[in-house]
């Protein structure tokens, strides 16, 4: 049994999650209005918040991102993936995109090689320095592709790329999205753009759509209201979005990422069902 203060301090929360979820949902939709705030109360009263790095979440965040870079839920099967799709990153590659003109491909070939000297992709190294900041295949073409697809075979470079995974894009998400006071929702919109954007500072990049959200709405650590924020964030985010052609698809924020949270799902609890490029896809439990 909880502390009464504590008792208190969570039902206050969810009433005023209640008053939030009402003002973001119209009359004209009182029926999801009502499921929305249920939600949204229910997990504010009992406590039932869990990270996106717990395994179960994070499983689903690697699910959801798969069903917008892959079409399929089955992430695991995309270590041997890789093409070139002419987003001037050059070659696109792995769990999680990792790119040949953006040095992320570059430092998983290097801890691969690091942890397994003489693997198929070391002999790559020299062509991959050369190419990086740039959209060539010049020293890679057909015989690297078919090295990364021999690659994908082997538990090293798998763990390679899931460590890869966490240290330059899952965790810093995570960690910031705890730093502004949200939760799991919250958490995977800011991974996916990470994974989409990048880290950096540019005009298209996570730092700026986080930049261009707080300046509409504050985050819950500096006293705002989390759906308010999240709302202004994944408005950025398909402004970013929309100045690249080979991004320009935004349906993985309108018809995904927003369909969580206009169902006040900020624990990004199963069932989800949301579609991307207008297939549909659902996670049970």
């Amino acid at each position: 049994m909880p502390h009464p203060a504590v008792r208190r301090t969570a039902l206050l929360l969810a009433a005023t999650a209640v008053a939030v979820a009402t003002a973001q949902f119209p009359a004209r939709h009182p029926a999801r209005a009502q499921l929305a705030t249920a939600r949204v109360s229910a997990a504010a009263a009992d406590g039932r918040h869990t990270d996106l790095a717990d395994p179960h979440k994070k499983e689903i965040a690697m699910r959801l991102v798969s069903s917008a870079e892959n079409s399929s839920l089955n992430w695991k099967a995309q270590y041997k993936y890789i093409e070139d799709i002419d987003d001037d990153r050059g070659y696109t590659a792995g769990i999680i995109g990792f790119c040949s003109g953006t040095g992320d491909m570059l430092d998983l070939v290097e801890l691969y090689t690091r942890r397994k000297p003489g693997n198929v992709l070391a002999r790559y190294l020299p062509a991959l320095r050369k190419v990086n900041g740039t959209d060539s295949h010049k020293g890679l073409g057909p015989a690297f592709e078919r090295a990364w697809r021999r690659a994908a075979k082997d538990k090293e470079f798998q763990r390679a790329q899931n460590d890869e995974r966490d240290r330059v894009y899952f965790t810093p998400a995570v960690r910031q999205a705890k730093r502004d006071g949200l939760h799991a929702l919250g958490q995977f919109a800011y991974y996916d753009a990470i994974v989409m954007h990048g880290g950096g500072d540019d005009a298209a990049s996570f730092g700026a759509i986080r930049r261009n959200a707080m300046k509409k709405a504050r985050t819950p650590a500096r006293g705002g209201d989390e759906v308010a924020y999240l709302n202004a964030f994944l408005d950025a985010r398909t402004a970013a979005m929309k100045t690249e052609e080979a991004h320009s698809d935004t349906s993985r924020v309108d018809t995904a990422q927003r369909v969580f949270l206009k169902a006040g799902n900020l624990d990004l609890d199963p069932p989800l069902r949301w579609k991307v490029y207008g297939d549909s896809y659902s996670i049970k439990r």
